[in-house]
C-alpha cells in the first residue's frame, strides 16, 4: 500500500532554513506525482510544490517560488522539500502528498489535491 510519512518540522526563526522530509513507500516515484501541501489553522490548504520525477518537472506556488526546492531521492525513496528564507505566512502543518496520475500540468494538483496523504508535520516560523 502507498504510505507518506512527513518529517522535519519544527521551530525557525524567519529567515532560517528547515528540510522536510517524507517517507514513501508502496510506490515507484517514476509512475507519481509526489507533492508538498500546507494548511494552517482557519485557512484552506494551499499547495506548494510538487515534482513528476519522470520528467523531472517541478512546480512551485507563486508565494514560495526561489525560496523552497523540492527534490527526491529514488534509492531511498524519500521527497524532500527544502525551505530557505522563512517567513511567518510559511507557519503551517505541511504534508506529503502522492498521485498515481504523472501527467498533469500547472495547477491542477493544487486545485485538485492527490489521491494518497500522509501525516503532517508541523513548521512554525516565529521570533
Amino acid at each position: 500500500e502507498v504510505q507518506l510519512q512527513a518529517s522535519g518540522g519544527g521551530l525557525v526563526q524567519p529567515g532560517g532554513s528547515l528540510r522536510l522530509s517524507c517517507a514513501a513507500s508502496g510506490f515507484t516515484f517514476d509512475d507519481y506525482a509526489i507533492g508538498w501541501f500546507r494548511q494552517a489553522p482557519g485557512k484552506e490548504r494551499e499547495g506548494v510544490s510538487y515534482i513528476i520525477s519522470s520528467v523531472g518537472n517541478t512546480y512551485y506556488t507563486d508565494s514560495v517560488k526561489g525560496r523552497f526546492t523540492i527534490s527526491t531521492d529514488n534509492a531511498k525513496n524519500t521527497v524532500y522539500l527544502q525551505m530557505n528564507s522563512l517567513k511567518p505566512e510559511d507557519t503551517a502543518v505541511y504534508y506529503c502528498a502522492a498521485d498515481p496520475r504523472p501527467y498533469y500540468t500547472g495547477s491542477y494538483y493544487f486545485d485538485y489535491g492527490m489521491d494518497y496523504w500522509g501525516k503532517g508535520t508541523l513548521v512554525t516560523v516565529s521570533s
